[in-house]
């Protein structure tokens, strides 16, 4: 089963593990997706430990969008010009970012046959 999550503080109040298991769920998917919160001073350990325990992705919310920037191998085009980051994915232990967090369900859409829009309104983000 794919593992992903959500880090962020306060995390409590995110709709994103019903989101993403709703979505899993009408596209039969086998993934879990948890809200994990995070230390302020915690971060690079969170995302370490979370790679090292086999995690595909993460997306990242207040208050870490810039503080992560710094610890990406590689970050797209849209998230240097940020400056900041809400979508990690992990490649051959390599953490590679993008900004919009539609772009990180491509590969689970392409899987399905369902295709994926540019353009978004994102309710609720910062």
């Amino acid at each position: 089963m794919d593992a992903y999550a959500v880090l962020g503080n306060p995390i409590h109040h995110s709709k994103s593990p019903l989101i993403h298991q709703l979505f899993a769920e009408q596209t039969q998917q086998s993934l879990s997706y948890e809200a994990i919160l995070v230390p302020v001073d915690g971060l690079a350990q969170a995302v370490d430990n979370f790679l090292q325990a086999g995690g595909c992705g993460l997306n990242i919310t207040a208050p870490f969008k810039q503080l992560v920037y710094p610890l990406m191998d590689e970050v797209s085009e849209r998230a240097r010009r940020a400056g900041a980051v809400n979508t990690i994915t992990f490649t051959h232990a390599k953490t590679i970012t993008i900004r919009n967090n539609t772009l990180a369900n491509r590969p689970v859409q392409k899987r399905r046959g369902f295709v994926a829009i540019d353009h978004i309104v994102t309710i609720g983000s910062r």
